[in-house]
């Protein structure tokens, strides 16, 4: 009997199980006809790609701590405030350290044989002060004694340091999107295994640290011998260079060398020459201006106030970062994600739909340096966590939810659900309205490397949405590709709906979203 009994709860508690999930997902109320209004504002009368064209075009990359990135955040304040929203302002974090930017950049070999280098200067690497036309020398520098044999030889050269990297055939198409069976592996990742890793942008830190101390030390020798400046090998090919940055921000810190990350293509035909023992010169102009007036940097937040006497106190965000690396205009990394954002917004407030919770966006600023601008706008307002455990502050409790975008331009196809199980059958009916425009997938997973991290770490519910990789790995990420001619329109527009429509369900659920550990009583 007591075996039977033993059987019949293990029953009960799988049905259980079962039927939660699903009660759930009916309980949720879906207002189809504010959603259609949301869709036909979003699809029809869509501001996305003008907001992206301004970010990109006219203001261009926007490397934390430059005068473009104040210039852009300025005309996203103006519009926020046209747009009517509340209290669109700059909210000042810090410090950051010195700001940097390119102003002027010209680089070619001018012997033997004459042509142009396709090469961007290195974030927070010094000028050149003027055009400075010097031989080249390749040096091979791995270990602190490597360095004996180059004593004495690199005064006034440009050196090279590493080597050429191979450049192969693209037998793939560069572009991808998730295909059915890719989408049903995301989706069934069991949890177990979603605890052992995640999916998403991740690094070896150990290894960049190693990489960073190894480039300290290789700096101070070749300062040490007096070189003019470094070339080094961009990653990337076919005129595409993926660029970052080569010095430092601290104020405390010493200059770097100019530093010129130049193309694979071009790399590798100078180092080719001097290996015949021919000598190359080069002539680069690099005007990099540094700024350390005001070390501090800034969020762009505003509102749209909730009109519910219960609710309003409460808080839904969405949000993206709105700084980039300086070689492109940050198209896809990440004004894709701001402008998608920014237009949720707008979608929101011009379709006069009633929001119950109070609706707050945030483009953060210092997200390439390390979540800078997100993590200290939530250990501003929320709280933060160390070895003793979370220490919350009172809008802790009044925050519902945080939505993020930062994969580039591609479709929304669906939601990481970082962990948190009990939110799965509301996304699920959520994403109902939306399969037609291929959003379908949940995954327990976590994803890496951006934003809603900073929100998750104080245990607050912050989602990153699974996107279509389109060119992003391949071709634009950190790149002088990262332009507004990558950016795909359709996908952008039904990014803007689906975020829209998210944050509107989220603020007028009767309840916050639940988060991790948390279950749902049907």
């Amino acid at each position: 009997m007591s075996r039977l009994l033993s059987g019949l709860s293990r029953h009960f508690a799988f049905s259980v199980l079962i039927a939660a999930p699903l009660l759930a997902q009916q309980s949720e109320r879906m207002d189809a006809a504010a959603l259609a209004r949301i869709r036909d504002e979003g699809m029809q009368r869509s501001k996305v790609m003008e907001i992206t064209s301004y970010l990109t075009d006219v203001y261009g990359a926007r490397l934390t701590g430059s005068p473009a990135t104040k210039a852009a955040a300025d005309w996203v304040v103006g519009q926020l405030k046209t747009w009517g929203t509340t209290n669109p302002h700059l909210e000042v974090w810090g410090p950051f350290g010195r700001g940097w930017s390119n102003e002027k950049f010209t680089a070619r070999v001018v012997a033997p044989t004459p042509y142009p280098l396709i090469a961007y200067p290195g974030a927070w690497s010094t000028g050149t002060k003027g055009p400075v036309t010097a031989e080249v020398a390749f040096v091979r520098i791995d270990t602190s004694t490597d360095t004996t044999k180059y004593r004495g030889m690199l005064r006034g050269k440009w050196v090279m340091v590493g080597n050429p990297p191979p450049v192969t055939a693209h037998w793939n198409a560069q572009a991808e999107r998730y295909s059915e069976s890719e989408l049903d592996s995301i989706g069934a990742l069991p949890m177990e295994a979603a605890q052992q890793g995640g999916g998403g942008r991740g690094g070896n830190a150990g290894r960049f640290r190693g990489t960073q101390e190894a480039a300290r030390a290789r700096s101070e020798f070749f300062a040490h011998e007096g070189i003019v400046g470094i070339l080094q090998p961009g990653r990337g090919d076919g005129g595409t260079v993926f660029a970052q940055g080569t010095g430092s921000r601290a104020t405390d810190a010493p200059f770097s060398p100019p530093t010129i990350i130049v193309a694979a293509e071009h790399y590798g035909r100078i180092a080719r020459t001097l290996a015949k023992g021919i000598p190359v010169k080069v002539e680069i102009e690099a005007d990099n201006r540094f700024y350390a007036a005001d070390t501090n940097s800034f969020n762009i937040v505003a509102e749209l106030p909730g009109t519910d006497r219960r609710l309003k106190d409460e808080v839904v965000m969405l949000g993206a970062h709105f700084d980039s690396w300086h070689t492109g205009t940050g198209a896809t990394d990440n004004a894709a994600g701001s402008a998608v954002m920014l237009e949720a917004l707008r979608i929101l407030k011009i379709s006069g739909l009633p929001l119950r919770r109070t609706v707050r966006i945030g483009l953060w600023t210092g997200e390439e340096q390390g979540l800078l601008g997100s993590r200290a706008y939530v250990r501003e307002h929320f709280g933060t966590r160390d070895s003793t455990g979370l220490h919350a502050k009172p809008e802790h409790e009044r925050f519902s939810s945080y939505f993020n975008v930062d994969n580039g331009t591609g479709a929304i196809r669906g939601v990481y659900l970082q962990h948190n199980e009990a939110v799965r059958p509301i996304f699920q009916a959520w994403m109902e309205p939306f399969r037609d425009l291929g959003m379908r997938t949940l995954t327990i997973r976590n994803t890496g490397g951006t934003d809603h991290l900073s929100f998750d770490a104080v245990g607050l519910p912050g989602f990153q949405f699974i996107q279509d990789a389109i060119e992003y790995g391949s071709r634009t990420h950190h790149s002088n590709q990262d332009v507004y001619d990558r950016i795909q329109e359709d996908d952008m527009k039904k990014n803007a709906v689906i975020v829209a429509s998210f944050v509107y369900l989220a603020a007028n659920r009767d309840e916050k979203l639940p988060r991790k550990g948390e279950t749902i009583t049907p």
